[in-house]
């Protein structure tokens, strides 16, 4: 008995519009049901109501900063179209404030310089690190992990005077030295790896929990065709978590970019950002805060553009992992 060869039918262009009419239909259904299983219409009321709640702040103290000093000083923001007055003084007044050594235009540079490396760097370390512990065997790997998350619990001002003190002494245990300092005083290194040391435990956890949910099915199939671990991380973890990877490194900037705590501590003289020359030029009692509206806005230019260019990772990396299949 002879086999039978199948014969590809013809389809003609009409039935291939019904065809791709039906397929956009049943993704139209498929967004729709999607859509109206992930919201609601209290959902979406709150929603509005906390964006509204954030942004009227926001702009009043838009308004604030296009005001002049004395009108800020004499009557309330949502006041402007009884006492009309708008000036751009107090942006210029603001980015030529400052000490001796620097103004708020190179503190902005400085800003950038410091949160650029203090992203990059423990992101790289935390994605090899949150790899080892996921997919690699070594002795006493849970007890590090463990000691990893721990380090979270830490309060970060704990840590500031002793990393301090290690960064311009040293380390010496038992008459040995260990670690002679970095007399790095007035440069970035010191601040890259104090916000490095403080943020490694959080993005280690966290990329962690991410790399663990790949398939391993995925890493053992590669494992078979003999790819090693760098191999497999750079060709199948690393693209594969990059969603979780842009979404961290939104907060890592963030938190960076506003710190104050760590840059009053590690970050001298020509080398300080944006937020501790901020707290300098509002004066001793707080009497030229018209600068801080102006200065708050040329702040959170960078924040913003970060967000909205990476805001599709963003949303990718906080819905990773919600479904299956």
């Amino acid at each position: 008995m002879s086999a039978v060869t199948p014969i590809d039918v013809p389809i003609d262009n009409a039935t291939k519009r019904q065809l791709k009419a039906g397929e956009r239909a049943s993704e139209r259904t498929l967004t729709k049901r999607t859509k109206k299983r992930l919201t609601s219409r209290g959902a979406t009321i709150a929603s509005l109501i906390i964006a509204l709640v954030w942004t009227v702040p926001t702009f009043g103290l838009f308004i604030s900063s296009i005001r002049p000093a004395a009108l800020i000083n004499t009557t309330g923001w949502w006041t402007i179209f009884q006492n009309p007055g708008l000036t751009f003084d107090n942006y210029s007044q603001v980015l030529k404030a400052g000490n001796s050594q620097l103004n708020l235009g190179q503190a902005f540079i400085n800003s950038i310089a410091i949160t650029l490396p203090a992203t990059l760097i423990p992101l790289t370390l935390a994605s090899l690190a949150a790899y080892g512990f996921a997919w690699m065997n070594f002795k006493g790997k849970n007890w590090m992990f463990i000691g990893v998350f721990a380090l979270q619990i830490v309060p970060l001002q704990m840590a500031l005077v002793p990393l301090l003190s290690l960064f311009s002494r040293g380390l010496t245990i038992g008459g040995v030295q260990l670690f002679a300092g970095l007399n790095a005083s007035g440069s970035y290194t010191q601040v890259w790896i104090a916000h490095t040391i403080f943020g490694l435990p959080l993005v280690i956890f966290l990329l962690h929990n991410f790399i663990s949910e790949l398939p391993a099915e995925l890493i053992e199939a590669a494992r078979v065709d003999g790819a090693g671990h760098g191999q497999i991380f750079f060709r199948i973890v690393l693209p594969l978590t990059m969603p979780a990877i842009a979404s961290i490194a939104i907060f890592q900037f963030l938190w960076v970019w506003n710190d104050l705590l760590v840059a009053l501590v590690f970050a001298d003289g020509e080398v300080a950002p944006m937020t501790k020359l901020l707290a300098e030029i509002t004066g001793g009692r707080g009497q030229d805060w018209q600068l801080l509206t102006s200065g708050a806005f040329i702040s959170i230019l960078v924040p913003l553009i970060v967000f909205f260019a990476l805001q599709r990772f963003f949303v990718r990396g906080l819905l990773a992992g919600s479904t299956k299949g």
